[in-house]
């Protein structure tokens, strides 16, 4: 018989750690997106870490600007980011303040609330599909730069919250290349997700944006 998920929300000191070891710590945990349109629960199966001034490929590498201004405050905050004028994606920040370190959502199962992220998801051709990817859990769980800066730790009800659930073992997680970064930033092994589970995006290398003529 499986135990029930722990629903004890995660406490901050669980993010003012290194990022290295908060990502892979992050999978199987869950987390509960609330809106006046219902509530949505997903089990996180896919992250990728950002280590903030030491790592070439985060927003926050040269330093505080308006846009990445919440990657240097407390950890257990949500940073929200826009990206190619269409897409919003998800951050965790951790380690202690000031040392901007993230880590991105990239993908989950939706285990409540399908009904309404497929609302949102109209084009996912099943339920693996729903939050497959940094973009598509954004949209489906219903995020967008007016979540940036959110507490994932206060106290009471919040529009997201980061629950233990069932932690994977080190034996069921995999690790690799981070998607898409180009240069120095994308020779890192720090995405990690849950070894065979089909929410899990494809790795896609970094490709150049060609530019309109």
């Amino acid at each position: 018989m499986i135990a029930p998920a722990d629903r004890t929300p995660l406490p901050r000191d669980f993010f003012d750690r290194p990022v290295l070891e908060v990502a892979p710590d992050l999978l199987g945990r869950i987390l509960v997106r609330t809106s006046p349109e219902g509530p949505i629960e997903l089990r996180l199966t896919e992250v990728e870490a950002y280590d903030g001034p030491n790592d070439p490929g985060s927003h926050a590498y040269r330093g505080p600007t308006a846009r990445n201004s919440v990657m240097f405050g407390p950890p257990g905050h949500v940073y929200v980011y826009f990206t190619y004028g269409m897409w919003h994606c998800m951050n965790l920040v951790c380690g202690p303040e000031g040392t901007a370190s993230g880590v991105l959502l990239r993908a989950g199962e939706i285990i409540e609330g399908a009904d309404l992220a497929r609302k949102r998801r109209i084009s996912a051709r099943n339920g693996n599909e729903l939050a497959k990817g940094p973009a598509r859990l954004a949209t489906a769980l219903g995020v967008d730069r007016a979540l940036d800066g959110t507490d994932a730790c206060a106290p009471g009800a919040a529009p997201i919250t980061i629950l233990t659930g069932t932690p994977v073992g080190p034996g069921q997680v995999s690790s690799g290349p981070r998607t898409g970064v180009a240069g120095d930033g994308g020779v890192h092994p720090w995405r990690f997700w849950i070894t065979n589970d089909p929410t899990v995006s494809p790795y896609r290398a970094h490709a150049p944006r060609r530019r309109s003529t």
